[in-house]
């Protein structure tokens, strides 16, 4: 038989199970109504979003560092865990003053909603996901107090407390509809997105036959073409936006001669071209993982400015925004000094993936993303640095940030293991603009030596390299450094991505048995 002070911490941990389970049905109501309206005003995206534009540059940095891309399913598990803590007060305290209970699930709610409506884009519609949380937890959590207090007062003589049919029936019933609603609210969103198969035009100036890429050869170095499966994602974006093709437009305005909205048809109208470049994001640290390299259908940004009439004397920035409002900024001198500027809507031979910024983006070479890819674009506003200021250059981010020369081991991997002999150490390098001219390998601090590169596809992509070393057992250290085609070479000058891109020569460490 249970003693009373232990029947009383278990009606408390019940009470606190109530909580979180009320929460969990409203929130799973709110995804399903959010699903069919706005997903990102479903109140745990719309609390994340929000913690990710508050959180100081180093710790998002810290962040991207630790967790990669599942930066952002870390971040809402922290958000869910902190309002189930909440749920859990809220059943607590609902056990002995049931308004103040209720009201702290309301709360919830509305602290969700009123981050939803304050996004930028938002509308009145925005609001509506967190209604529905507030009124479906508080009422789940008024019901089971209900329950619990019909199956609690027929049970009074025992001692093992409410255990009836009644409780059992009702915490299992609203787990079901949160699990159905959850379930059902992610199949719709995945429905919503849809595919992305559209007809895009032909090139008019098609980009040359595709060269074979050293990974064919040696195992390990990265693909000379990176798939769209592959290609990195770093963005702020905790659910992807459900952009439809045919309703998506580009508006030119600012400092123009004529305002101009452009369709989708409108754009694959123009003349298109297919360029190959790499795209590196501002965060990558020495050695990391956020570049990539694709063949880019689109239209020149060039040409699509032309069709507002621009006045470089006006305006020295293109302010970008994406259908959820998100903003970047692009240096307008560097846009259209003559560089492969381009408006993509093709990414590898097919449509722009949702999550690379279907239906257009912007890709300009040379200059790290967070100056230069808005995805899902559907704005570019012609102005001054000193009238705007777009998301990154409030955090302060730099105005102008071209991609550093850059090199990177991809084999041998750090810390592994090989055998003595024959060791190919590979990897890729860039110098957007210009162009890779050699690579040295340095190994256990010792001159550095020429590696072999493989065909440079264009300056503004990738090239890789390898170089054979006669390997003997031990431990080793070795290092890669890169040349541009003026002859400027990779400072070994150590710098974090904050605020211009890192910079400084990777050097790992491998064992050889």
């Amino acid at each position: 038989m249970q003693t009373p002070g232990k029947r009383s911490i278990w009606h408390v941990l019940r009470f606190a199970a109530y909580g979180v389970l009320a929460t969990l049905v409203g929130l799973a109501a709110a995804h399903l109504v959010a699903a069919f309206t706005i997903p990102a005003a479903s109140p745990v995206l719309a609390v994340g979003s929000t913690v990710i534009d508050l959180t100081p540059t180093p710790l998002k940095e810290f962040a991207i560092r630790q967790f990669g891309t599942a930066d952002k399913l870390v971040l809402t598990g922290s958000v869910t865990i902190v309002v189930l803590l909440l749920a859990a007060l809220a059943g607590v305290v609902a056990r002995k003053r049931e308004t103040l209970g209720l009201l702290i699930i309301v709360g919830l709610a509305g602290v969700a909603g009123v981050l939803a409506v304050l996004r930028p884009q938002s509308g009145p519609l925005d609001l509506l996901p967190a209604l529905v949380a507030a009124i479906v937890g508080a009422t789940s959590l008024w019901w089971l107090r209900r329950v619990d207090g019909q199956a609690d007062r027929g049970t009074s003589d025992r001692a093992d407390g409410p255990t009836r049919r009644g409780v059992v029936l009702a915490t299992g019933g609203l787990a079901a509809a949160a699990v159905t609603m959850g379930a059902l609210g992610r199949w719709v969103t995945s429905y919503r997105l849809g595919g992305t198969d559209i007809a895009l035009p032909a090139a008019t100036d098609p980009a040359p036959a595709f060269p074979q890429g050293l990974e064919k050869m040696y195992d390990g170095i990265s693909p000379l073409r990176t798939p769209n499966a592959d290609f990195y994602r770093v963005d702020t974006r905790l659910t992807v936006p459900a952009v439809d093709v045919d309703s998506w437009t580009l508006t030119i305005d600012g400092d123009v001669e004529k305002e101009v909205t452009l369709t989708f048809d409108d754009l694959a109208a123009m003349d298109v071209v297919e360029r190959d470049i790499t795209l590196t994001c501002v965060s990558n640290d020495v050695g990391g993982p956020y570049v990539g390299s694709a063949r880019w259908l689109g239209i020149p940004l060039k040409d699509v400015l032309a069709k507002a009439g621009i006045d470089a004397t006006k305006a020295d920035q293109i302010l970008s925004t994406d259908v959820d409002g998100m903003t970047i900024s692009t240096p307008l001198d560097v846009a259209l000094d003559g560089r492969d500027a381009i408006i993509a809507i093709g990414m590898n031979g097919e449509p722009l993936p949702r999550e690379h910024g279907f239906p257009a983006r912007m890709v300009v070479p040379g200059l790290y993303g967070f100056v230069s890819a808005c995805k899902w674009i559907t704005r570019m506003t012609l102005t001054t640095y000193d009238a705007e200021q777009a998301y990154w250059t409030e955090r302060k981010w730099a105005i102008d940030a071209p991609i550093k020369i850059s090199s990177r081991i991809d084999t041998p991997k750090p810390l592994s293991s090989s055998d003595a002999g024959k060791v190919i150490i590979g990897g890729v390098a860039w110098a957007q603009g210009v162009g890779i001219e050699k690579v040295e390998v340095r190994i256990d601090g010792e001159a550095w030596q020429p590696a072999t590169l493989g065909t440079q596809v264009t300056d503004d992509y990738w090239r890789q390299w390898y170089l054979e070393w006669d390997a003997e057992p031990g431990q080793h250290f070795v290092a890669c450094r890169a040349t541009n085609k003026d002859g400027d070479v990779q400072t070994d000058v150590r710098m974090t991505p904050f605020p211009e891109g890192s910079s400084g020569i990777q050097e790992i460490s491998l064992n050889v048995s």
